[in-house]
């Protein structure tokens, strides 16, 4: 895990080298500014005020030089002066002008690296940038983590990321904040959430399915309930995927992975929630055991659900998580899952789709994401859709024949498992991120994670 702290550090005037940010419109004037020599330079490396250009300039001394780059990002987004945390040689940084703030995310995860299955060849050591916003350092850093531990968690292969390595990462965090932790497997798995024991139950015995459960904070506090969706491996069950669309199946845990690293988040910060972390941890695999199209499963709410879909495996193992959170009487229940690809198909990879049965708290939500430019779009729990959940012989379907408002549906479906009283927001989310950005590498990522984060600091702080 990459070690965030020493690349932000107050700013007590010591030696560093300045990174001048300029915005296209600004350019003109601030070249006209510039001595000669820096114009020459410039106009040879045919820098004309785009966004994204950058160069080194040179300072009055042999070993003088500052750092330019043209950006037309606001100062509000974290991912403002990334690509300069990702090419500038090891060395401290400050900016020449304006604070920090939220760029000095971007400044650490422009430095992230995964490197569990080989060795990271970045060259030198950390680009360390300085604030003169001190008290905003540890956050930040924590954030960076978050960020890093979706990422990590999401790329790591399947096999070495079952349900009995979340549960390991569960434990962790258990033990470094004195939370309780809870895991119900076996005969007692199989009768108490017998949806999650259904869609599990194919795999082997090492990777047996299970409910991790994690509890933390003061009982007087608003009950928080985070779920994540930890489908291991989805091999599609009997619905079998094609190997196209199995490549990436090691990521359909990612939901678990954003609750995980929001547990960490809120324990960290001790925000003034009781915290019940849950995460359903199974894999979807393909045995002479494994549940069948036109089975009918039995629920923990006491419903019934005819498998139309062995395929649509994850919105099963949120039903019986969302009656278990459910039974406690939470303030709010917050679900994050890899549910379907018609998300991916109706809003592209960067824009989770965002489901609330509460008006006001989708608002919330949605603004806390723009402010922290993490992104999410809103779509309906349209109840004109419902009946398309009908079984003929069960009380209803887990996937509609059609394909029609596939996202739409599978929310209506986990929609069945929450009291109608309890506010619940559902993201169905990539957490993949399929062509690199600045601070942003191909590969597991971290989407409304920070959304949430800053929703939920409004909300309890």
């Amino acid at each position: 895990m990459t070690d965030f702290s020493p690349m932000l550090q107050p700013d007590l005037g010591q030696p560093a080298r300045f990174i001048d940010v300029v915005h296209p419109d600004q350019f003109d004037g601030w070249l006209n500014g510039q001595p000669a020599r820096v114009r020459s330079l410039l106009a040879a490396q045919k820098i004309i005020g785009k966004p994204g250009n950058r160069a080194i300039l040179p300072g009055d001394g042999p070993d003088e030089w500052s750092a330019l780059l043209i950006c037309d990002e606001p100062e509000s987004s974290p991912w403002r002066i990334a690509s300069q945390g990702e090419i500038l040689p090891e060395g401290t940084y400050r900016l020449r002008s304006g604070a920090v703030g939220a760029t000095g995310l971007g400044w650490l995860l422009a430095q992230h690296r995964f490197d569990r299955y080989r060795k990271d060849d970045t060259p030198g050591g950390p680009r360390i940038l300085l604030t003169s916003e001190p008290a905003r350092i540890e956050e930040t850093v924590r954030l960076a983590a978050a960020v890093a531990k979706v990422r990590d968690l999401v790329n790591t292969g399947a096999s070495d990321m079952g349900p009995g390595e979340l549960e390991a990462e569960a434990a962790a965090l258990a033990t470094r904040h004195g939370a309780s932790m809870a895991v119900t497997r076996g005969d007692a798995l199989a009768q108490g959430y017998p949806m999650i024991e259904t869609v599990g139950q194919a795999a082997s015995r090492d990777r047996a399915p299970r409910l991790i459960e994690l509890e933390w904070g003061d009982p007087k506090h608003p009950r928080l309930a985070i779920i994540g969706k930890g489908v291991c491996f989805d091999s599609g069950g009997l619905d079998i995927k094609p190997s196209s669309g199995m490549r990436l199946m090691k990521k359909d845990m990612g939901g678990a992975a954003h609750a995980l690293a929001l547990a960490d988040l809120i324990m960290a910060q001790r925000l003034k929630v009781r915290l019940h972390m849950l995460v359903p941890a199974v894999e979807n695999a393909i045995a002479g055991n494994a549940f069948r199209p036109g089975d009918i499963l039995r629920t923990r709410a006491g419903l019934t659900v005819e498998n139309t879909n062995t395929d649509a495996e994850g919105r099963l193992i949120l039903g019986d998580t969302l009656t278990r959170a459910s039974e406690d009487k939470p303030d709010l229940i917050i679900d994050f899952a890899t549910l379907t690809g018609a998300a991916r198909v109706a809003l592209g990879p960067d824009l989770p789709a965002t489901f609330a049965n509460d008006d006001a708290l989708a608002e919330s939500l949605l603004a806390a994401g723009a402010a922290v430019h993490d992104p999410l779009w809103r779509l309906p729990l349209w109840d004109g859709y419902d009946e398309m959940l009908k079984s003929d012989i069960a009380d209803m379907v887990n996937a509609p024949d059609g394909g029609f408002a596939g996202s739409v549906t599978a929310a209506l479906f986990l929609r069945r498992f929450v009291p109608k009283n309890t506010p619940w927001i559902h993201l169905d989310t990539f957490a993949w991120r399929p062509t690199a950005k600045p601070a942003r590498p191909k590969g597991g990522e971290a989407l409304g994670l920070r959304a949430v984060w800053a929703m939920l600091k409004q909300r309890y702080s």
